[in-house]
C-alpha cells in the first residue's frame, strides 16, 4: 500500500511542476508592447510577432522578448536644406513615431530594432528622417515650402514612411514650425503679401468712401428732386448731381489704376529681388565649388609631394644614422684596438719592470753589476752586428805586395788584415761611450791597452 502512495505522490508533484513550467512559458502581450517569439517559430521567418493575446513559448527551442509602442517625439532641426530654386531653407520641426503593429512592418522591427535602446532607435529614425527632408524640401519651391504647409506635409509623410516602414518604425505626427532661409526670400515674400493686403484694403476703403459719397449725392439730389417738384430750378440740381456723379466715377477710375500701378510696381520689385538673392546664391555655389576644387588640387599635388619630401628626409635621416652608427663602431673598434694594445704594452712593461728587478736581485742589489748581467745578454747581437759590418763588405780584388818583413817584424800582410780588423770599432769602446766597462775576459786587440790600461802599467812598474 505504502509504495502506490508514494508513487501516486512523485507523479501528483511531477504534474504540478509541469503544468507550472508550462504556465511560466505561457507569455501574455501586453496592448502597449509586441511580444516577439523567436527560435524555431517555422514558417520560414526568423521571428513571429503578436500584438495582444497570450502564446505558449516552447522550451529549448523558442525564446521571447517585448518590443515597446509607446510614440517617441524626435526633434528635427534642419539647417541649410536646399530647396528646389537652390535657395538654403532651415526646417525646424518635430516628429513622433513609433513602431508600427502592421503585420509585415512588425516583422521588420523584429529583423532589426529587437534589442535596441530606445535612444538608439530614436538616433536611427532621426537619420532617416533627415535624409528625406532634404529630399523633400528638393522637390519644392520656396513659395510652395512656406505657403503650402498640407503639401509639404503630405510629401513628408508619403517619403518618410516609407523609409521607417523598412526599419519597422510608422510615422504618426508631422510638426512643421517657423521656416526661414538664409537669403531672406521668405521674409521679402511675407512683406510682399502684406503690402498686397494693404493695397487690397486701401481699395477696398477707396470704394467704401466712393459709395458713402455716392449715397450721400443720391440723397441730396433726391432732395433736391423734391424741392424741385416744387421748385423750377429743380433741373438745375439734377444736372449738378450729374457733374458729381460723374466726378466721383472719374476719381475711383483713378484711385483704382494708382492702386494697380503700386501692386505692379511692388511685384516687379519683390521679383527683381528675388532674381538677385537667386544670383548671389549661384554666385555663393559657384566660389564654394571653386574653393571644393582647389582643396581637390591640394589634395592631389601638395599632400603627395609633402608625403616624397617626409619620405626623402627620414631616408636621407635613416642613411645620416646609419654612417653615424658605422663611425662610431668604427672608432669604438680603434678605441679597443688601442686599449688591447696599451694593455699589452703595459703588460710587456710590468714583466720588464719584474725581471729588471730580479736582475738587481740577483746582482746583489749592485746597479753596476745588474747593467753588465744585460751587456752581457746583448753581446751576441753586438757581435753579430761586427761581423755583418765585414760581411758587408765588397772586395773585388785585394793585391798584396809582399817585399819581406817589416820594421816591426811583420809581413805587409799581416799589416793589411791588423788594419782591416782595427778600422772596426772596438767592443770595449762601444760598451764605454755608454757608460759600461767590460770585463779584461771578454778580450781586446793585440797591441791595444787593456782598460785601464796605464794604471796597471804603473802597477807594474811600481
Amino acid at each position: 500500500m505504502l509504495p502506490t502512495v508514494v508513487i501516486v505522490t512523485v507523479f501528483v508533484f511531477l504534474l504540478l511542476v509541469s503544468a507550472l513550467f508550462v504556465l511560466g512559458r505561457y507569455k501574455r502581450c501586453p496592448s502597449d508592447q509586441i511580444l516577439v517569439v523567436y527560435g524555431k517559430v517555422g514558417g520560414g521567418g526568423s521571428a513571429r510577432c503578436y500584438h495582444g493575446g497570450a502564446r505558449l513559448i516552447l522550451p529549448v527551442v523558442q525564446n521571447y522578448e517585448f518590443l515597446d509602442l509607446t510614440p517617441t517625439p524626435i526633434e528635427i532641426n534642419l539647417q541649410g536644406a536646399l530647396s528646389q530654386q537652390n535657395i538654403r531653407v532651415n526646417t525646424p520641426s518635430t516628429f513622433t513615431v513609433g513602431i508600427s503593429t502592421e503585420a509585415d512592418v512588425m516583422s521588420n522591427a523584429a529583423d532589426r530594432l529587437l534589442g535596441l535602446q530606445m535612444n538608439e532607435v530614436r538616433e536611427l529614425a532621426r537619420d532617416i528622417i533627415f535624409g528625406q527632408m532634404r529630399v523633400v524640401i528638393a522637390t519644392m519651391t520656396i513659395e510652395e515650402i512656406n505657403a503650402d504647409r498640407e503639401k509639404l506635409i503630405e510629401k513628408i509623410f508619403a517619403g518618410v514612411e516609407i523609409e521607417l516602414n523598412k526599419v519597422g518604425l510608422h510615422l504618426i505626427n508631422v510638426n512643421v514650425q517657423d521656416i526661414t532661409d538664409e537669403s531672406g526670400y521668405i521674409d521679402a515674400l511675407g512683406r510682399e503679401a502684406a503690402a498686397r493686403a494693404i493695397n487690397e484694403a486701401k481699395v477696398k476703403v477707396a470704394e467704401q468712401d466712393r459709395d458713402g459719397e455716392i449715397g450721400k449725392a443720391m440723397a441730396e439730389r433726391e432732395q433736391r428732386v423734391q424741392v424741385a417738384s416744387a421748385d423750377a430750378t429743380a433741373v438745375e440740381g439734377e444736372n449738378e448731381a450729374a457733374v458729381k456723379i460723374a466726378q466721383s466715377k472719374a476719381l475711383r477710375r483713378e484711385l483704382e489704376a494708382e492702386a494697380e500701378r503700386k501692386a505692379t510696381a511692388a511685384e516687379k520689385v519683390k521679383q527683381a529681388d528675388a532674381l538677385r538673392e537667386a544670383y548671389a546664391a549661384e554666385e555663393r555655389a559657384e566660389i564654394e565649388r571653386a574653393r571644393r576644387e582647389a582643396a581637390s588640387q591640394e589634395a592631389n599635388i601638395i599632400v603627395p609631394a609633402e608625403i616624397e619630401k617626409r619620405r626623402i628626409e627620414t631616408l636621407a635621416e635613416a642613411d645620416a644614422e646609419r654612417v653615424r652608427r658605422l663611425k662610431k663602431g668604427e672608432a669604438d673598434g680603434v678605441r679597443s684596438l688601442m686599449e688591447a694594445e696599451a694593455e699589452g704594452l703595459m703588460a710587456i712593461l710590468t714583466r720588464k719592470a719584474e725581471g729588471f728587478d730580479r736582475i738587481v736581485k740577483a746582482a746583489a742589489n749592485d746597479p753596476e753589476m745588474a747593467s753588465l748581467l744585460l751587456v752581457t745578454e746583448q753581446l751576441p747581437q753586438l757581435v753579430d752586428a761586427q761581423v755583418k759590418a765585414i760581411s758587408n763588405m765588397k772586395i773585388d780584388s785585394v793585391t798584396v805586395w809582399e817585399s819581406g818583413n817589416g820594421s816591426n817584424g811583420k809581413s805587409n800582410t799581416a799589416d793589411f788584415v791588423s788594419g782591416l780588423i782595427g778600422a772596426l770599432p772596438p767592443l770595449h769602446e762601444l760598451t764605454r761611450n755608454v757608460g759600461i766597462k767590460l770585463p779584461d775576459y771578454l778580450g781586446r786587440m793585440a797591441g791595444e791597452a787593456s782598460p785601464g790600461g796605464e794604471q796597471a802599467k804603473k802597477t807594474e812598474q811600481g
